[in-house]
């Protein structure tokens, strides 16, 4: 089944983590071995071979540059002007993949159809480009708001205004506060040009404030049940109603802490904490119960989003494995066209819906 995945930081990979994706999954691990910089070391899950394998031939591929300020112990870059150019380096990486004809941006209808049409061909998958829709986890790196228009001339179609802790437009996962002028500001321009805001990583109050002044097209790219994990990273259900009242598509995630309670970073292990695909089943079971139907989910996997193996269902060795979740859907009684939704259908009608 065609797979649409609405979270992946690819170019961060790239980038951060030196990783040729264009190589296999294997030998991306294999070339890691022995490094011990980052805690996923070996431990990848994602390339563009394996986006073919799995037929994923459209992904939301992110930027993602955070300003710190110097009170900020999270990792990040000193000054709005560095991270601008951080994910200036990452949207280049990209385009030396369009380049070597790896992957294509989608950018509007037409292309979004275009591309559509040649993954439905006979063409062999491994020919195919790997779409994307170019989207800033962050808006940290936007010096100003007129950078905005900039981003979106080369390309960029999605915004989250927050991501870890305080931010320069909004406060994020484990913060707390308001958008404030600033963050009103950047999403009348987001407005304005038709970009969509992703509303993953927004803490309570900036959420809140964020539905009350932004009228364009929502959706929430990565996020998963606070009912089932207790934590301000995921979304209430009064959050939840909000977003599907917007007509929004929330992605689940495989991000283990994200999916199990009482999870421990470096000391929990997804056997040890039972974390398997069925898990993330269980968030979108719930967001469906609230909704009345599968229209409001998808999937926003985050795999390889600064975790790894050690990180993730014990059931998924590389991203391809995404294609066992619709048989796991069937064993819950799915009909083969909500299957279609989740896998795919609910982010196309969305884009349909906010591109028109």
């Amino acid at each position: 089944m065609f797979i649409i995945d609405a979270h992946l930081d690819l170019s961060m990979n790239a980038m951060e983590w030196n990783r040729d994706l264009r190589q296999s999954v294997a030998q991306i691990r294999a070339r890691e071995q022995g490094m011990t910089d980052k805690p996923d070391r070996g431990k990848a899950t994602v390339s563009l071979p394996a986006l073919r394998e799995g037929n994923i031939g459209l992904v939301v591929a992110t930027q993602i540059a955070r300003y710190v300020a110097p009170d900020n112990p999270l990792p990040g870059w000193q000054s709005p002007e560095q991270a601008w150019a951080q994910t200036q380096a990452q949207r280049y990486w990209y385009e030396a993949m369009e380049e070597a004809g790896e992957m294509v941006q989608i950018r509007d209808l037409a292309g979004l159809e275009a591309h559509l049409t040649r993954w439905q061909s006979d063409e062999p998958a491994s020919a195919k480009p790997v779409g994307y829709i170019l989207s800033l986890e962050g808006a940290d790196s936007l010096i100003t708001t007129d950078h905005v228009q900039r981003a979106w001339a080369y390309g960029l179609r999605a915004i989250g205004p927050a991501h870890y802790g305080p931010g320069r437009y909004a406060q994020g996962t484990d913060a707390t506060g308001f958008m404030g002028e600033r963050g009103q500001a950047l999403l009348r321009e987001m407005e304005r040009l038709n970009i969509i805001l992703d509303a993953t990583h927004l803490c309570d109050d900036s959420f809140w404030e964020a539905m009350d002044h932004f009228h364009g097209p929502v959706w929430a790219s990565h996020n998963n049940c606070r009912a089932l994990v207790n934590h301000n990273r995921q979304f209430s259900d009064e959050q939840l109603k909000e977003l599907i009242a917007r007509g929004a598509v929330i992605g689940g995630a495989l991000d283990a802490w994200m999916m199990v309670p009482g999870w421990v970073r470096g000391q929990s292990t997804p056997e040890g904490t039972n974390c398997r695909l069925d898990v993330l089943l269980d968030h979108l079971d719930h967001i469906c119960q609230l909704a009345g139907n599968a229209l409001h989910i998808g999937i926003g996997s985050d795999l390889d989003g600064a975790f790894g193996k050690e990180q993730c269902p014990y059931d998924l060795e590389t991203i391809t494995d995404l294609q066992t979740i619709p048989d796991k859907l069937r064993k819950r009684g799915y009909s083969e066209t909500d299957i279609e939704h989740i896998m795919h259908g609910n982010w196309l009608r969305f884009l349909r819906n906010a591109w028109a």
